[in-house]
């Protein structure tokens, strides 16, 4: 199977968004600070660990279907649905509101565009499943350390 010009950009869409996770995840990661740091710290590196195999798997699943995934940085800092992670220090309570935020974000383009991808290629839809199922249990998992 060969991918359309909307299948390919659908997924263009995901990946670049999983990468802009993982990127302003370690930004997060290196620069928390406050109460609860070191849980918060390690749990960022499951969220950019998943984030980073996830993003892997859209563009693998891409060269698949013989589109080429774009995971250049200007690519993603043009195109990403996320917002811009802020410099410097941020509080652990900040940092789960923020990476919550982004989280949502995410999952939110996956929703976007699943049920072009499911209508096309429910492979790809399917692989879209992994990455909700897992984006928004961290969102959930995050966003319960500030209730």
């Amino acid at each position: 199977m060969k991918a359309s010009d909307t299948l390919s950009a659908n997924l263009q869409r995901v990946l670049v968004d999983l990468i802009d996770l993982h990127v302003q995840g370690k930004q997060a990661h290196w620069n928390v600070i406050g109460h609860n740091f070191r849980d918060l710290h390690l749990q960022l590196d499951e969220i950019i660990d998943d984030a980073r195999l996830l993003s892997d798997t859209i563009a693998e699943r891409m060269r698949a279907l013989h589109a080429v995934p774009d995971g250049r940085a200007a690519t993603v800092a043009e195109s990403s649905d996320l917002p811009e992670f802020p410099a410097g220090e941020v509080d652990t309570s900040k940092t789960v509101d923020l990476i919550t935020e982004r989280l949502d974000a995410t999952a939110a383009a996956v929703r976007d565009v699943h049920d072009a991808v499911d209508e096309e290629d429910p492979t790809s839809a399917d692989l879209l499943h992994e990455v909700l199922s897992k984006i928004e249990q961290y969102s959930w998992m995050v966003r319960s350390e500030n209730r």
